[in-house]
């Protein structure tokens, strides 16, 4: 049975420390078969490394988007290394927010891609993490304004994969779980959307370290997605540390399964590849 990690995060995003070549000798270590790096992209609120801006610093780390001239170049050499002990895959994630668009599919255009993670990190140039997005609005207001940005990026944007931990708002919201029900429409819409076109959702086992109650997604999106024919799911850590790499992948099948589906994907070139669970 495939042993994929496909949401890894190296130095090469501006909130790890883990050394690539570590992170894959330590895949190697513990048997997994196939990782992606998915190194973070959040135009609106980071600058590219040659951008011309003065990239800032926070507690002496960058804040700034990968740096993907040195980051698909060391990348691609290390495959080439190790491509006899494990398969690595090249991808980024995507902090997308509506007006960012552009300067997504401008970068998408310039590498080879295996794996585009599509996730919602902040909206309106306001992080989550550090409430600036959800101060000043309601539960209400803020979730739905959450999902609809997500909604307006899926009926626009069509070169990604998945969708990322899809409800990553729940892990910053000070007010607890918004009612499934009360947003299940804008999510039934966006699942819709994500079918139709071919692209899939993931399965993030990160919910363990926020010490979140549900899954990520939580358990009725993965049900809904997999009642309206949704198919195409990504396992991955969201891993930053090495206590984090390829950490309850193999729960996270046992989940799927019980939830009635049959496989999960790994990807190359863009194009899924369908494991048995």
């Amino acid at each position: 049975m495939m042993f994929a990690d496909y949401h890894v995060h190296s130095a090469f995003s501006d909130d790890s420390t883990y050394n690539m070549e570590d992170v894959i000798k330590d895949a190697i270590a513990m048997q997994l078969e196939e990782i992606c790096f998915t190194e973070h992209v959040d135009y609106g609120i980071k600058y590219d490394w040659d951008s011309g801006y003065t990239i800032p610093y926070r507690n002496g780390e960058p804040i700034a988007n990968a740096d993907y001239k040195k980051y698909v170049p060391t990348l691609q050499q290390l495959q080439q290394k190790y491509a006899s002990e494990i398969a690595v895959k090249l991808g980024l994630e995507f902090g997308m927010q509506s007006h960012t668009i552009p300067q997504y599919e401008a970068l998408f255009q310039k590498y080879p891609f295996d794996f585009i993670i599509l996730s919602i990190h902040e909206v309106d140039n306001k992080e989550f993490w550090t409430q600036d997005f959800q101060r000043g609005k309601t539960q209400k207001e803020y979730n739905e304004r959450y999902y609809q940005e997500m909604l307006d990026i899926v009926k626009n944007y069509k070169n990604y994969s998945v969708l990322g931990h899809m409800d990553s708002i729940t892990r910053y919201d000070k007010q607890g779980v918004y009612p499934f029900e009360k947003i299940k429409p804008i999510i039934t819409e966006i699942l819709k959307i994500v079918i139709a076109d071919g692209k899939g959702i993931e399965f993030n086992t990160s919910y363990h370290r926020y010490g979140l109650k549900d899954t990520t997604p939580c358990m009725e999106i993965l049900k809904l997605y997999r009642e309206l024919g949704g198919k195409m799911i990504t396992i991955g850590s969201d891993s930053h540390k090495p206590e984090h790499l390829g950490a309850f992948i193999t729960e996270a099948k046992t989940i799927l399964k019980e939830l009635g589906f049959d496989s999960f994907c790994t990807y190359e070139k863009m194009q899924p590849i369908f494991h048995k669970l």
